[in-house]
């Protein structure tokens, strides 16, 4: 209940769901987009990573409850038609949500912020296809890439490990930074500081070409 309390202050799956377009025919869904990706969320929240682990988790009245659902969740074939489905463009969308949910969880403006980057292996087991191995970390893994400000994780690119660590650095930092200008989170609007929704607490400039703190052009995303 704590994980399901967070996440509706914070509506972050919500605004997950919401750039994850549903293909689906909505006369025949069972299991809404936003219950599928709480119900992926909070397991991975409690240690569940693997999808099979939700067979079970699907009929656990704690999940059902944090979920928001009276009846089973949906099966581990079910979340893989959905996550199979995800392409480039919406896991581009969705790192945007993850910038969203960094600006919206201070009440001013910091001074500065620092990126921290930095890659770390992701074991895998089993005969897996297209598994590489990687001589520093002595097994077959993958090498993500992470983007952090602080505690909070602004990107997550999987890649595979036989390539070079800072590979898509470059391109990854270019992206977070030109968002977060064109966000333009340098002003901060006391009217809205009374908002119910902590990203209601930031606001763009609508009446100026220009931040006059970073010079970032206003506007939307």
């Amino acid at each position: 209940m704590r994980l399901r309390r967070v996440d509706e202050r914070i509506g972050l799956t919500r605004a997950v769901a919401a750039v994850f377009s549903d293909g689906r025919d909505a006369a025949k869904i069972t299991h809404r987009l936003r219950d599928l990706i709480a119900q992926r969320l909070y397991g991975l929240c409690c240690g569940y990573e693997d999808l099979n682990d939700h067979d079970t988790l699907r009929a656990d009245l704690r999940m059902q409850t944090a979920v928001g659902r009276t009846e089973v969740l949906a099966s581990s074939p079910t979340r893989c038609r959905l996550e199979k489905r995800a392409t480039r463009a919406q896991a581009v969308a969705r790192h945007g949500v993850l910038v969203e949910q960094c600006l919206a969880s201070h009440n001013t403006a910091p001074a500065e912020r620092v990126l921290d980057i930095d890659t770390s292996d992701v074991p895998l087991h089993g005969r897996q296809e297209r598994a590489e191995f990687h001589a520093y970390y002595d097994a077959h893994c993958d090498l993500p890439l992470y983007v952090f400000c602080g505690q909070a994780m602004l990107a997550c690119v999987l890649r595979r490990s036989r390539i070079d660590g800072a590979k898509h650095a470059a391109a990854v930092i270019k992206l977070r930074v030109a968002r977060r200008r064109r966000r333009c989170c340098c002003w901060y609007s006391a009217c809205a500081s009374q908002s119910a929704s902590p990203a209601g607490r930031w606001s763009t400039l609508s009446n100026a070409s220009s931040c006059g703190n970073c010079r970032a052009p206003t506007g939307g995303w």
